[in-house]
């Protein structure tokens, strides 16, 4: 009796039960296919990456004696969609049943739904083994409730998990919170330690997908491609982020610099959205290296990194299965105007978003609050549509898989939900980006301008869209204090806010 079962791309887990034996009458199927490649404009490196992660995955599977069919791009027995390969393969190889681990994204969860009731070959469907909580916690958790807090969520998972706790209720360091020593601006004052890079040659990757005709956005230098892409390299990322980035990775973990594409981030994102490494082994390994170095480094710093991990990330992958499949066409603030083109080339006066577009172009990568106060507050600010939005996001960032992007672009960043993720729009005029980075010194406006031609366009944009959409916010308590100031402003104030901003949504590329 032979089985079936399917591994897709971002399923790297290499401590999955599913590996525990080698049997041989197991085939384990893996595809490079036009389907994952065409769905949405992808980052070359994003492409390269997943791509040379799964290469590398097969050869781990067959060195342990596991039988691996695996489809390159260019394989003629590639049939290009994931049901056409399970299908040809159950065939040829006359399988008995079939296999495969929950996916993380809606569309094809539900093309193995379908699959699986159409098909008479017996299928048994498995758990990935790799987040804290399952599917359905959050929906669980938050049952009755009218709204969603994330903190209360991310309390019950430090407890649950017993990570930072004196005792069962009581946190470390005497509270459970220390944003607010997470909000310092890099004032060059430290010295930031370069990224962890492999230099890898993956030229024949990138002639591939030129050969093949597959249509990717941003730059790449095939002959030092420097992504982690197997567990080995991902395990050698996550320690050189303890040795030497998380001393200040809590104080910069909002800053944002020209010359600074990673600050002291971990850039293990990839790493963990592939499944390459699990988030309790990377708070563990990150807890245990900080009680070792507690001298050293304040627990400021790693309770930061925690909350992103087991209270953002966990937070965001309940959300997604608690609100899809409509979240994916929520427009509650009636946005429709199209993503300006600079989001694709950078060009553009404003040197925040030059900078940050650039930095997503040329690898594959923002920091959370590159992605949420510059460009996803200039597409909210300009009232784009959040379907536009969400394709830049989808395509453009190495880590970008649909449960994690969508929930953070409609969510967060777009504010298309209502209010379900967060409680209030992230919108702000050029005094929170002045604030929080060292743009503002090279641009081409002055963020402490208000109103002119040479006033940062953010000022007016802010106000503008405060004006717009103040009906939506009516009953909103945290924007109370917002619109309080709007209504006391003068009017021809507001006027030539008002008009400026209209001219930078019809033409954004004069800005």
């Amino acid at each position: 009796m032979k089985t079936l079962r399917l591994i897709l791309g971002d399923q790297l887990n290499h401590h999955h039960s599913w590996y525990h034996q080698v049997d041989r009458n197991v085939i384990y199927l893996m595809a490079e296919m036009r389907q994952e490649t065409t769905y949405v404009t992808h980052h070359i490196q994003k492409v390269v990456a997943f791509f040379s992660a799964m290469r590398s995955f097969a050869k781990h599977l067959e060195s342990q004696g596991h039988t691996v069919i695996y489809y390159t791009l260019d394989d003629p027995q590639n049939q290009h969609t994931v049901i056409a390969n399970i299908k040809k393969v159950i065939t040829e190889e006359e399988c008995d049943a079939f296999q495969y681990q929950e996916p993380d994204e809606y569309r094809l969860d539900q093309e193995l739904v379908r699959f699986r009731e159409s098909e008479h070959i017996p299928t048994t469907v498995f758990d990935t083994e790799h987040f804290m909580t399952s599917r359905t916690d959050l929906e669980d958790f938050f049952k009755g409730k009218k709204q969603y807090t994330m903190e209360y969520f991310y309390r019950m998972m430090r407890k649950k998990y017993d990570l930072m706790m004196i005792t069962d209720k009581d946190p470390e360091g005497g509270q459970w919170n220390f944003d607010q020593s997470n909000r310092k601006k890099w004032k060059q004052d430290t010295l930031i330690p370069p990224e962890k890079t492999f230099e890898k040659d993956v030229t024949a990757l990138v002639e591939l997908l030129h050969q093949e005709g597959i249509q990717t956005i941003g730059k790449i230098h095939p002959k030092t491609f420097g992504w982690a892409t197997t567990r080995e390299e991902s395990l050698a990322v996550l320690d050189y982020f303890c040795e030497h980035l998380l001393v200040h990775f809590g104080d910069y973990q909002d800053a944002m610099d020209p010359d600074q594409a990673y600050l002291y981030h971990s850039r293990l994102s990839f790493a963990m959205n592939s499944k390459l490494l699990s988030p309790k082994e990377v708070v563990t390994t990150v807890i245990s290296y900080w009680r070792s170095h507690k001298n050293d480094i304040d627990i400021s710093q790693v309770e930061g990194f925690v909350r992103q991990i087991i209270g953002w990330r966990e937070y965001m992958r309940g959300m997604y299965w608690m609100q899809m499949p409509a979240f994916a066409s929520v427009n509650y603030l009636e946005n429709h105007n199209p993503l300006p083109d600079f989001y694709w080339t950078g060009d553009t006066k404003m040197n925040c978003l030059k900078c940050s577009i650039h930095n997503s172009l040329d690898n594959a990568y923002a920091h959370h609050i590159q992605r949420l106060m510059i460009t996803g507050n200039y597409a909210l600010l300009t009232m784009t549509d959040p379907a536009e939005v969400d394709l830049w996001y989808l395509g453009i960032y190495i880590d970008a898989i649909e449960w994690v992007e969508i929930t953070n672009t409609r969510g967060m960043s777009q504010w298309a939900d209502g209010g379900k993720i967060a409680t209030k729009p992230y919108v702000s005029s050029g005094s929170y980006i002045n604030k929080m980075s060292n743009y503002c010194k090279g641009c081409h406006y002055k963020v402490s301008k208000k109103t002119g031609e040479d006033a940062c366009p953010f000022n007016s944009l802010y106000w503008n869209f405060l004006d717009e959409k103040q009906s939506f916010f009516k009953d909103n308590q945290r924007m109370r204090m917002m619109l309080s100031l709007l209504h006391k402003m003068d009017k021809e104030t507001l006027m030539q806010h008002k008009e400026r901003a209209q001219d930078i949504i019809k033409n954004p590329s004069n800005y």
